[in-house]
């Protein structure tokens, strides 16, 4: 779905004189660059406080160790989304509770508050596909009923937020998170995350959390866990931090080639996202009027050499691990029908123009 590699050939030669300098100066741990990358963060996000670790997982972990979040206590979220959100809360003993999603496949503000019982704590507002949920009503919301608001921005990093409130996904409400996975708006060449925070006293609790529970080396003041961005990661992100903005111009223009070349095809739902909604497009998802044909678009189009993927086919409130009797009627049917098309910034016109006929070339078989 990503072509890692010709995104590191676009920055190649820059990439890997970054990596020789962490390899001759051997700090592959906490070396300068990992300082100096949260500070370019801090400055792109424009947020006062950027915590690197060692994953997006950790820092969904992390994150809900600094609000305080305990065992009994509940988040809600969304069942359609990756599973390192209720993985994060279950190993902390936090209970996840899943809502249903809109027609964006984000957070539906709607059924927010009848999910809100004595023990929640939280709200985890997931930024799925690089589009943003409705931020102003779900701090609101929270507000309201004094809860914490914690943002999964995995994949939306740099996609900006303009309601009421304005900012950077994940750094809205009171932590957010990313991941620099290699096939994310920002991925690096291997594991890593971080956490984001108006608050110094969140920040350096994070900070404790991510360092074994220690300020001062050897002294333990917190629970903590091992979690650190290495330096030649650090290394790579502050090449690619460089060009995010243009690599994000470019998946946004994949997207408009796919609306434009697709809009006519009846059978086919396609991201509705409009001027209210920004979207930096991490997936270019389309829906199809049944799982039947779905089935066979994918299948189609996989004998055709096109790499499709199905996020996600089964929603959490039906997987065995995170199991809940509830009925969520739009990621039931939307995890059915759902598939999304390659979107590498990297891709050719030619490319292009080979996936989206072969794909108008299905739907005329089947007239």
């Amino acid at each position: 779905m990503a072509n890692i590699n010709a995104l590191h050939l676009r920055h190649k030669e820059e990439i890997e004189s970054s990596i020789q300098s962490v390899i001759d100066k051997a700090a592959f741990i906490k070396g300068d660059e990992v300082a100096t990358f949260e500070q370019d963060l801090e400055s792109y996000l424009n947020v006062p406080h950027a915590i690197s670790c060692g994953s997006g997982t950790d820092a969904l972990t992390i994150a809900m160790m600094a609000l305080g979040l305990e065992r009994g206590d509940e988040v809600i979220m969304p069942s359609f989304a990756y599973a390192a959100l209720p993985e994060a809360a279950l190993l902390l003993g936090i209970k996840p509770v899943f809502v249903d999603i809109n027609e964006n496949y984000l957070l539906d503000v709607d059924a927010l508050e009848t999910a809100i019982t004595e023990k929640t704590k939280a709200i985890a507002a997931v930024h799925l596909f690089g589009a943003h949920c409705d931020m102003d009503s779900i701090k609101e919301i929270a507000d309201r009923h004094d809860l914490r608001v914690i943002e999964d921005a995995a994949q939306s990093l740099g996609t900006y937020y303009q309601g009421i409130i304005q900012g950077y996904t994940g750094c809205i409400g009171d932590i957010g998170i990313t991941s620099f996975f290699p096939s994310k708006n920002l991925g690096c060449y291997g594991d890593g995350g971080a956490i984001f925070t108006k608050s110094k006293e969140l920040a350096d609790k994070a900070r404790m959390i991510a360092n074994h529970g220690q300020n001062k080396r050897y002294y333990h003041e917190i629970i903590g866990l091992n979690s650190r961005l290495d330096t030649i990661q650090a290394a790579v992100l502050r090449v690619k931090l460089k060009y995010l903005n243009e690599t994000l111009k470019r998946r946004i223009s994949v997207a408009h080639f796919y609306h434009e070349n697709l809009s006519e095809i009846s059978q086919l739902r396609l991201p509705r996202h409009n001027k209210s909604v920004n979207c930096t497009f991490h997936q270019y998802t389309i829906e199809c009027e049944s799982g039947e044909l779905r089935d066979k678009l994918q299948d189609f189009l996989k004998s055709k050499g096109v790499s499709v993927m199905i996020y996600y086919p089964l929603p959490l409130h039906h997987q065995k691990a995170y199991s809940q009797s509830i009925p969520l009627k739009n990621a039931e049917r939307m995890s059915k029908r759902v598939l999304s098309l390659p979107i590498c910034s990297e891709k050719t016109t030619e490319e292009l123009e080979y996936i989206t006929n072969q794909i108008k070339d299905f739907f005329n078989t089947i007239k």
